[in-house]
């Protein structure tokens, strides 16, 4: 008998385009599955203009995904994995992780790459972490909130309202639109957000069957680093109001995981990074964290719970 297998997905064109290719390799593998994708509005889509860091509680895009596979409605859910909270509700367990695109952050701009950009240009971003990381980079330049989905950003820019904005790598590519990207900024300056560029396959914990049905997606590398970078992130209990960025790099056994966390206001930034075994991406992330957190960033946490 053919097993029909329901995905869920919020419905921007992006997100749409991670679940079809979540589809399209389950297909792949199992040309008997009968897959559907189920679209499903979440609370992040509802209040396109709000600021992210305003918004109370984290999983903001995900929540909504999430009972949905409680109650039965869908199967299994695809994130981008930096959308999701680092503890799940109970019942539900992360199967998988897709292999990784490029995890860096871009610029598309109307001025060129960064360094050539006019000082007091505006950069669009709705993220804390990227507009810490530009402040340090070019404090000269003006990083501005800016929410909507990514051909809205772009409009923003080609009708003059930003000087450029910054956006995912991946997302851009996922989109068929890297023709668009400016400059790829430097992993020295512009460490990404946790899980970034890696899609996340959650569904319920007693799930088996779908469970081994998914199992093929797993990326190895892919997983050991986002589980590096999640156990940090859980680590420091910053959630996703506080300005945090990781990027794991497995090369072998060995695993890389570098990550800085900065204040409330952009102005002060420590990062640090440690190696150790791509086995134990785990015990590495809370390794890093405790490293962070000596080095000043417990101030930096703690303010961000304050807001």
């Amino acid at each position: 008998m053919k097993r029909r297998v329901t995905i869920g997905s919020r419905g921007s064109r992006l997100a749409l385009i991670q679940a079809e290719l979540v589809a399209a390799e389950l297909r792949e593998i199992d040309p008997g599955l009968e897959i559907a994708i189920r679209q499903i509005v979440t609370r992040g889509d509802r209040n396109p203009h709000l600021q992210l860091d305003r918004m109370a509680g984290i999983g903001v895009f995900v929540k909504e995904l999430e009972e949905a596979l409680l109650n039965g409605q869908i199967d299994l859910a695809v994130h981008s994995l930096k959308d999701m909270p680092t503890e799940l509700p109970p019942g539900l367990r992360l199967l998988a992780a897709a292999e990784r695109l490029d995890p860096r952050d871009v610029l598309i701009s109307r001025g060129g790459k960064l360094a050539e950009l006019a000082p007091g240009a505006r950069i669009g971003t709705g993220s804390l972490r990227r507009a810490s990381q530009l402040k340090a980079c070019r404090p000269d330049l003006e990083a501005c909130s800016i929410r909507g989905n990514v051909d809205t950003r772009l409009r923003k820019v080609a009708e003059g309202e930003f000087a450029g904005v910054i956006l995912a790598a991946a997302a851009l590519k996922r989109l068929g639109w890297e023709e668009k990207i400016s400059e790829y900024l430097p992993l020295e300056y512009f460490l990404p957000a946790v899980g970034q560029g890696a899609l996340g396959i959650e569904a319920r914990s007693d799930d088996e069957e779908i469970a081994q049905i998914v199992s093929p997606l797993n990326h190895p590398p892919t997983w050991q680093s986002v589980t590096a970078e999640r156990a940090l992130l859980r680590a420091l209990g910053g959630g996703c109001r506080a300005p945090i960025a990781a990027l794991g790099t497995v090369n072998g056994a060995t695993l890389k995981l570098e990550a800085m966390v900065a204040d409330m206001r952009g102005e002060r930034i420590v990062r640090s990074a440690e190696e150790g075994s791509a086995a134990e991406p785990e015990k590495l992330g809370v390794k890093l964290a405790q490293k962070l957190l000596a080095l000043g960033a417990a101030e930096f946490i703690a303010e961000a719970k304050q807001r």
